[in-house]
């Protein structure tokens, strides 16, 4: 899964603009393999990993463990619905992946909104509803979007939509084949 999302999560890294001092949250890192990338963006950096699975949270903590001493560095297991942070406390967040889970996507789209510090930066992630529709794994268990789909939940939330960048990838399908995929880079703002 890292390979494949890849290029999704460097064009949310790159689209967070990170800078020095920020306290970044990722939410549903999965195995955050990509760690590194994100803390050379800046210095004094802070990672806080928010994932479901603690199968996940084990292998990011495996995986990344030579971050976690200077403990600049932290991942947490959480239920999908609370964010267990106090108001206020994030620079950036970003999520890659994930949106097609959230089980009331305005209320949590609140709750991140809670998290974030005034003029934060939210990036969300997104393959588009096109793409996926015809996925044998998606079915009834993923709730697909388009930008307008996307653009119609911010709208009724307190973020601020600043851009919808589409985007291009091959990746590779699960039976071994080429896929180019289309998928969405959304910057949202508190």
């Amino acid at each position: 899964m890292y390979s494949t999302n890849l290029g999704m999560i460097t064009s949310s890294i790159n689209a967070l603009a990170i800078a020095s001092g920020n306290k970044v949250l990722e939410i549903g890192h999965g195995n955050c393999h990509h760690l590194p990338i994100i803390l050379e963006q800046a210095e004094n950096i802070q990672f806080y990993g928010l994932e479901i699975s603690e199968t996940m949270k084990t292998e990011a903590e495996l995986k990344n463990k030579e971050h976690l001493k200077p403990q600049r560095v932290e991942f947490t297991r959480y239920d999908g619905i609370s964010i267990p942070f106090p108001e206020n406390s994030f620079d950036k967040v970003m999520t890659a992946n994930t949106i097609y889970f959230w089980k009331k996507p305005l209320q949590f789209l609140e709750e991140i909104y809670r998290v974030m510090k005034p003029n934060g930066t939210f990036v969300i992630a997104f393959a588009q509803k096109d793409f996926m529709k015809d996925l044998p794994f998606v079915k009834e268990k993923f709730q697909l979007y388009n930008n307008q789909d996307l653009s119609d939940l911010v709208s009724k939330s307190n973020f601020k939509l600043i851009s919808i960048d589409d985007k291009t990838e091959n990746v590779i399908g699960t039976a071994n084949e080429l896929i180019n995929r289309n998928y969405a880079v959304a910057v949202l703002e508190k």
